[in-house]
Formats: structure tokens, C-alpha cells, sequence
């Protein structure tokens, strides 16, 4: 009993206790609205959570990539745990009315932490998109491949998703194509522009622009985002080379994580296409 005492002590110290099941439960019930399934998906590295709701056998998979979560509880302090408090690539996934849709949570959210042997806090910080994060999204993107039975995949990731959904696109075939929300695709340029600490240990997602030039894509930025500022998706879009079939989109109004689900069904009618 002590023992639990004092582990609920330093919880609350950082967050408040049972403030990480109470982001989970927030999530279920999100994902319950659409009636999506819960699943773990167990890669070489990492556990990596997901819901899903599978209709179509045969048809494109939409795979939803989360953001970087509760990665830090101040400019200067890491979380204990990167839960995200406003999981919003869920958010997204459950106004999808795709027959075929899946969201990811990113490396070490939604698990137990204790039991996750990788799970430092580098890899929701310097490491976050490493080549081992990389890889274990890869594998659990291949499991909800295989349980839908589809065609191929349509990727959407949010914040730092955005990155993982670039950098996973590079490293598939089957990948039809890929928006991004708010997306870091340039992460030397993001941290150059807030003044704070590279990650020379995670790959970039510009770096493989010229590689997808040829892939159906949509980046949508946030008239308001201070966070991930347009010019980012910019950058990218312009170390594509041939850029017709990369299009930015600004959607007026919207900050980092506000102003996004409302308009997501209606902005998904706009399909990414090459001339």
C-alpha cells in the first residue's frame, strides 16, 4: 500500500494521479462514438495502441497517425508520459467516413510504461522519430493492413504524426496517399524557428520530399498555428522539386489544435491527386 502511495505521489507531482486513465478512457469513448475497435499491436520494439472499424475487405485502409501527445509538461520539462490530452488525430479519424479507417497512437502512449522496455523518455523527445519508431509503426501498420484485408493505404498524421506518416510513406509501396495536419516535416527548421534543442537522432521528413514528389498529398496548415507555422509545409512542398502533385492547404482560423475537427469531414471531399 505504501508503495502505491508514494507511485500516486510523484503522479500527482506531475500530472495529478490517474490523470494518464482518465486520457485513455477519454479516448475509448471518442473512438466508441464511431464504433471503432480497440487493439494492441505488438512490434519488435514497442506496443503501439490503435482503433479501427474495418468494413470492406479488399478496399484502401485510412490510418490516422497521433501526435506527439503530452510529450512535455513545460517548455523545459518532459512528461512523465505522453498520453495526449487531446488526442486529435482521433478526433479526425472518427468523422472519416472511409468504409476503412484506423488510428494509431505513436510509441509508449496509451501503454503501461512499466512494462515497456524501450519506453524512455527520449523517445517522445529527441528520439521520436528515429529509425526504430519508424520501423515499429511500420509493423503495426502492416498488422491493421492485414486485418482490414486492403488494397493499400491512405496515411493522415497530426503534429509530429504528419512526420511519421512521411517518413513511413517513403518506405512503402502500397501507400496511395498522404495528408498531414499541422505537420513537422521539417524538424531542423520547426526547432531553428523556436530556438530549442535539435534531434539529430530522428530522421526528417524533408528528406525524403523529393522521393514522394510523385505521390498524391494535401498538408494543411492552421491560419493561426504558432506551433507549426505554414511555413514549414512550405519548405517541403518546395524541396519536392516537381510539386503537382503536393498541395498546401491553409485552414483559416485554425490554431495547432483547434479548428480542425469540426471542418474535417468537409475538407476529406477534397481528395490529394496528381495532374
Amino acid at each position: 500500500m505504501h508503495r502505491a502511495l508514494t507511485s500516486c505521489l510523484l503522479l500527482l507531482l506531475a500530472a495529478g494521479c490517474g490523470t494518464v486513465e482518465k486520457r485513455g478512457a477519454d479516448a475509448d469513448a471518442i473512438a466508441a462514438s464511431a464504433r471503432m475497435t480497440k487493439a494492441t499491436l505488438r512490434t519488435d520494439s514497442f506496443t503501439l495502441m490503435s482503433y479501427s472499424h474495418l468494413g470492406r475487405p479488399g478496399e484502401p485502409l485510412t490510418v490516422y497517425i497521433e501526435g506527439d501527445g503530452r510529450a512535455w509538461t513545460t517548455r523545459t520539462q518532459l512528461s512523465l508520459n505522453p498520453t495526449p490530452d487531446n488526442p486529435l488525430a482521433l478526433r479526425l479519424a472518427v468523422r472519416d467516413p472511409a468504409a476503412n479507417v484506423a488510428y494509431l497512437g505513436r510509441p509508449c502512449q496509451y501503454v503501461d510504461l512499466g512494462r515497456e522496455r524501450h519506453c524512455h523518455d527520449a523517445y517522445w523527445s529527441s528520439k521520436r522519430f528515429a529509425p526504430e519508431v519508424i520501423a515499429a509503426t511500420d509493423q503495426a501498420v502492416e498488422q491493421l493492413k492485414a486485418r482490414a484485408g486492403a488494397s493499400g493505404l491512405h496515411l493522415v498524421g497530426y503534429s509530429g504524426g504528419g512526420a511519421v506518416a512521411a517518413l513511413l510513406a517513403a518506405r512503402r509501396p502500397d501507400v496511395l496517399s498522404l495528408r498531414t495536419v499541422a505537420g513537422n516535416l521539417d524538424h531542423v527548421a520547426l526547432h531553428n524557428h523556436h530556438r530549442v534543442t535539435q534531434i539529430p537522432a530522428s530522421l526528417n521528413p524533408i528528406d525524403v520530399a523529393p522521393r514522394l514528389a510523385r505521390l498524391p498529398q494535401i498538408h494543411y496548415s492552421g491560419g493561426r498555428d504558432t506551433v507549426v507555422p505554414g511555413f514549414i509545409a512550405a519548405r517541403y512542398a518546395q524541396r519536392s522539386g516537381d510539386g503537382s502533385c503536393v498541395r498546401l492547404s491553409t485552414m483559416s482560423g485554425a490554431t495547432h489544435e483547434d479548428g480542425w475537427a469540426e471542418r474535417w469531414t468537409s475538407a476529406l471531399k477534397d481528395a490529394p491527386s496528381c495532374p
